[in-house]
């Protein structure tokens, strides 16, 4: 296996070359974008596709790539990134057919795999701890939720969209699904709950005493442990690890509390979360080895 380029375009757009699960190369973004969380939702597709094409050569160096791995928000099937509430724009684009197309030979005729962000950050973890022969959970923290598995499942879905809650209250996801993670954990959707607060004054002023505020912590912790009970119901137990920007709200011991409460069959428990930090890094290796393992099996 020859070059293999991976790109985290989840928010912003970041790339480097990959060898043997790490990096071997500078991670390249776009000088005008910047490194702003979120950029992408405020750019055109069509400009988004250009971005990643750029970075994708700028990180070959003027070698032959032989795979290339990106990974994206959204529900993602053969290419196509189906759905994508955060970058709206996207909804419905063969990101890999654009991609493939403004990569034409002589620049470019490997494989080609779009993977989701969180699946991704799930793979780049694996790589890391060297994990590669066992189950790896993410939930990655941001504007919305993410959920990420390593090795994927095979299908299509949206772990930040689990229902937690049946009250029809609940609708502030951005999807507009009521009883939502996302509707409770994402940051748009708590800047919605507290109008007159933004998010990380409200854990301040839990820390300090506040009802209000505290009583959504407690929610907003037990709505991520349900989730992740749910994920233990169905996959069985493992270790979770927990990123993103607003993985420095969580309380890991309350967290881990919370699950004892909801996964009471013991072949089912001893599950264990981790709080890691957010990098490019992480999700550029794991883009990158999901593209080479796809690569490898063609």
């Amino acid at each position: 296996m020859g070059l293999i380029i991976g790109v985290n375009a989840a928010g912003h757009i970041a790339a480097a070359s990959v060898e043997a699960e790490k990096l071997v190369g500078n991670i390249y973004r776009p000088q005008d974008e910047g490194n702003e969380p979120d950029s992408l939702s405020r750019m055109h597709a069509n400009q988004i596709a250009e971005l990643i094409q750029q970075q994708i050569l700028i990180a070959s160096e003027g070698r032959e790539i032989d795979a290339i791995g990106v990974a994206f928000p959204g529900i993602i099937r053969a290419g196509v990134i189906e759905e994508c509430p955060n970058i709206p724009q996207m909804k419905g684009q063969d990101l890999a057919s654009v991609l493939m197309n403004m990569l034409s030979d002589p620049e470019f005729d490997g494989q080609m795999r779009i993977i989701n962000d969180a699946d991704a950050m799930a793979a780049g973890i694996a790589a890391q701890r060297d994990h590669l022969d066992k189950l790896v959970r993410v939930w990655f923290l941001g504007n919305g939720i993410g959920y990420g598995r390593y090795p994927q499942s095979g299908t299509a879905g949206e772990g930040g969209h689990t229902v937690v809650t049946l009250d029809p209250k609940e609708s502030l996801c951005l999807c507009g699904g009521v009883g939502h993670l996302e509707g409770i954990m994402g940051y748009r959707a708590m800047r919605l709950r507290f109008l007159d607060l933004e998010p990380e004054e409200v854990f301040e002023k839990a820390k300090s005493g506040d009802q209000r505020c505290a009583s959504f912590v407690d929610l907003w912790h037990r709505a991520l442990a349900a989730a992740t009970a749910t994920s233990i119901h169905l996959d069985g137990p493992g270790k979770f690890f927990v990123s993103g920007p607003n993985a420095r709200f969580v309380d890991a011991d309350f967290l881990q509390v919370c699950l004892k409460e909801m996964v009471k069959m013991s072949p089912l428990q001893g599950s264990a979360i981790e709080v890691i930090p957010t990098t490019d890094e992480i999700a550029i290796i794991g883009a990158a080895i999901t593209a080479q393992q796809t690569s490898e099996t063609c």
